[in-house]
């Protein structure tokens, strides 16, 4: 009996691990903002980016349908497109760092992190004359090394409410109605502009123009539905 509750034990605290390394919105290394209040409010995301073939279109129908958005941008992207990276900050809207190369963070240690994250913040820096102030990790896979990090840069960690696979490019009206049918309060929208493990934007697997073709429909939905759509960072205040 004994080794069975030790056994029982160790796996609920695996578990617990597991949970806190995988689930974007886990406060186990940290905390996390993966929702808004509980009213008729939204919040509009995009990661990976920037990548002109996306970021581009979506950044003008932001502005034709006042929009605020958050982007959280990959160092190296933001390298490879500086004047799209730039538009997204003189238009209004508010950046993240998303790491310098994309990279799994739950798989590497503390100097790698850091690497990532300072790296990712003097890319935005040093291109965009902004500094985020909100991060979200790849996938959302954290470690403690992670929280930690983020906090000595005094970041706020976020994660995210739903998605919607738009990365697997399913089809516009796809993409569309599933943003429509997960629609709650207070959401945190995860869609994307780029591909994190193609800055340069070379490979068409990472085109995300899918995801820009369908926002107008995502925007006049969630307006339909009564929804507003605020700034992720009042969310950080």
């Amino acid at each position: 009996m004994i080794p069975l509750l030790v056994a029982g034990a160790g796996g609920a605290a695996a578990a617990g691990v597991l949970w806190g390394v995988y689930d974007p919105n886990s406060a186990l290394f940290g905390p996390v903002i993966g929702r808004g209040p509980r009213r008729p409010v939204l919040y509009l995301t995009f990661d990976d980016g920037p990548r002109p073939s996306a970021t581009e279109p979506i950044l003008e129908t932001l502005q034709q349908h006042s929009v605020p958005a958050t982007f959280f941008l990959v160092g190296t992207a933001v390298r490879h497109h500086p004047d799209t990276a730039r538009r997204i900050a003189a238009t209004g809207h508010e950046l993240g760092n998303h790491t310098r190369a994309h990279r799994k963070l739950h798989r590497l240690g503390p100097r790698a992190i850091s690497a990532e994250l300072v790296g990712g913040h003097h890319d935005i820096v040093e291109t965009v004359g902004q500094e985020p102030r909100m991060f979200r990790a790849p996938h959302g896979y954290r470690n403690p090394f992670v929280g930690r990090t983020a906090a000595q840069l005094d970041y706020q960690v976020v994660g995210w409410t739903f998605g919607v696979w738009d990365s697997a490019r399913p089809g516009v009206e796809t993409i569309r109605r599933r943003v429509r049918e997960k629609l709650c309060p207070g959401a945190i929208i995860l869609l994307h502009d780029g591909d994190g493990y193609d800055p340069a934007g070379a490979d068409a697997r990472g085109d995300r123009r899918e995801t820009s073709l369908a926002l107008p429909g995502i925007i006049r939905d969630a307006r339909d539905a009564g929804y507003e759509f605020r700034p992720l960072g009042e969310l950080c205040a």
